[in-house]
């Protein structure tokens, strides 16, 4: 049975089309991947979905009584919340059949039969629905979820404010999970989940019995959750039975069939014409050559998709830096409260580390404690000499109104409009990305402009806070080689195992330091 019908979808941004003439349905059970490169329209397409933008053309169609679950890669949660309050609202539209069963037991007393009657018979009804979604359970649920997720350690009483990117997407996708819609629409939902998480979210959808739509540019999981996949490419949506490495298989061998065609192809239309010039003019060959004319003039033509730039990533290396990057002397890492025991860390010059942890126990704040950028709470960090440090932050700007060029020559003025033009290009952006604004590009497009920053200024320490979150495929395969290549020193935070493990020497592993109940 279809859940949600999709006919003669298309959309863009000003002159730029994301997609033309999509169409396609949903059934029940079917688990999609849905995959292309950054800047395809991926999230855009799931926020058309959801309702959250109006198409330019075309019209889609949900199954009735279809309930709708969106986990959104920018979502954001109410300050003054605490993460019970947010898990518990999953349940909210239970809580309101609550308040009415209560309003009509205050009722009954002071109405006559029939409306009693009534009331009986709605009081009945609301008693079976709380019966049949385990309502008097959703404490334990809430529990079951969240200790699933490891939000238990944070406690179910801290406000939601303060909480790190990963603790918040933790949050927004236990609620969801909680509320079990329909069909499950999940944008990027392992960015900032630890390893122990994703392996439990991975089990869960794989034994999720209603249907999901998932974006994602992690393949393993990809690969071990879903049974379609559908590929967004030069604005079209291509189905594809299998898991990911299975349409990698039979997208390959199609394009390389398409090649062939158009090769075969562009041989007769060169063949056909030059007949066509050689005799339109001679009486005696004239009907033939209007014949191969209309030959010609009829002939569907093969188009080869257009290639994708693919990004090139070269780290500049500069000068060598004294023999330790930097060292820790009880150093006790935090904001209020302390998030470490006193740590006594020691990071030489080319070595390559790994930081790997569950969310919320101090990586992020050990990176910017070692920068200077949040102060100690106990202890000291000493910098090497000579250091010059490459950042790259776990998320930018979603307001940025600078266009890309405007970002890039405002960190190198003295650059040229080719020159700005030329490295965005060569970080996998086009022409139509570079002139828009950063906020309206997607994540994975926005932290090409964050690495553009990062290659073209001289470094010989980088400090990475998950700089793979929201890449595809070709993005993340090049980034990891340029790491590899790269002559200096690395300290990487990353959620990635496939990722790091060919780049780093070492791993450091924060849940041995961390104050923090696990």
């Amino acid at each position: 049975m279809s859940i949600l019908n999709v006919e003669h979808l298309s959309h863009g941004f000003g002159d730029r089309a994301i997609f033309e003439d999509v169409s396609f349905r949903l059934l029940r059970g079917e688990h999609i991947g849905l995959v292309g490169a950054n800047g395809e329209g991926k999230s855009t397409f799931m926020n058309i979905v959801t309702g959250k933008r109006q198409p330019d053309e075309g019209k889609l169609e949900w199954a009735k009584h279809v309930r709708a679950g969106y986990l959104d890669q920018h979502a954001v949660l109410e300050p003054g919340m605490t993460i019970q309050d947010a898990l518990r609202s999953a349940f909210s539209w239970l809580f309101e059949l609550e308040s009415r069963m209560t309003e009509i037991c205050d009722k009954l007393g002071d109405v006559d039969e029939n409306t009693m009657n009534t009331l009986m018979e709605e009081l009945s009804e609301i008693q079976e629905l709380l019966d049949a979604h385990d309502f008097y359970m959703i404490d334990s649920k809430v529990e079951e979820v969240a200790r699933a997720l490891g939000l238990t350690a944070l406690g179910l009483e801290h406000d939601v404010s303060d909480l790190s990117g990963g603790q918040r997407t933790k949050v927004l996708l236990a609620k969801l999970l909680l509320e079990k819609p329909d069909i499950l629409l999940l944008d990027e939902p392992t960015n900032y989940l630890d390893e122990e998480h994703i392996a439990w979210l991975k089990r869960y959808l794989q034994e999720y019995e209603s249907a999901f739509i998932l974006i994602s540019h992690d393949i393993p999981f990809l690969n071990d959750v879903v049974n379609l996949i559908y590929h967004m490419e030069n604005r079209k949506l291509t189905r594809y039975v299998g898991n990911y490495d299975k349409f990698q298989e039979v997208y390959a061998v199609q394009k390389a069939q398409l090649e062939a065609a158009y090769r075969r192809q562009q041989q007769e239309i060169s063949e056909l014409q030059d007949f066509v010039n050689r005799n339109k003019a001679r009486v005696a060959t004239r009907n033939m050559a209007m014949s191969r004319q209309k030959k010609l003039d009829k002939m569907e033509r093969i188009e080869l998709a257009a290639e994708r730039p693919k990004p090139e990533f070269n780290f500049k290396v500069g000068r060598t830096p004294g023999k330790y990057i930097f060292e820790t002397k009880g150093l006790v890492i935090g904001y209020d409260s302390p998030l470490s025991r006193p740590l006594d860390l020691t990071m030489e010059r080319g070595q390559k580390i790994a930081l790997v942890g569950a969310n919320g126990i101090g990586k992020t704040t050990l990176l910017k404690s070692i920068l200077g950028l949040i102060p100690a709470l106990e202890g000291s960090v000493e910098l090497g000499d000579n250091l010059q440090i490459g950042y790259f932050e776990q998320e930018g700007s979603y307001d940025n109104t600078s266009t890309c060029i405007d970002e890039l020559w405002q960190e190198f003025p003295a650059f040229s409009q080719f020159e700005v033009r030329a490295a965005l290009a060569k970080c996998g952006l086009t022409t139509k990305h570079i002139e828009s604004q950063v906020r309206v590009l997607s994540g994975g497009e926005q932290a090409k402009v964050r690495l553009c920053k990062l290659i073209n200024r001289e470094s010989n320490i980088l400090l990475l806070d998950e700089p793979t979150n929201h890449l595809d495929v070709d993005a993340k395969e090049e980034l990891k080689r340029a790491l590899q290549a790269y002559k200096g020193s690395i300290l990487l935070i990353c959620h990635e195992p496939d990722f790091y493990r060919d780049i780093v020497s070492a791993v450091w592993n924060c849940a041995e330091w961390t104050t923090k109940l696990l």
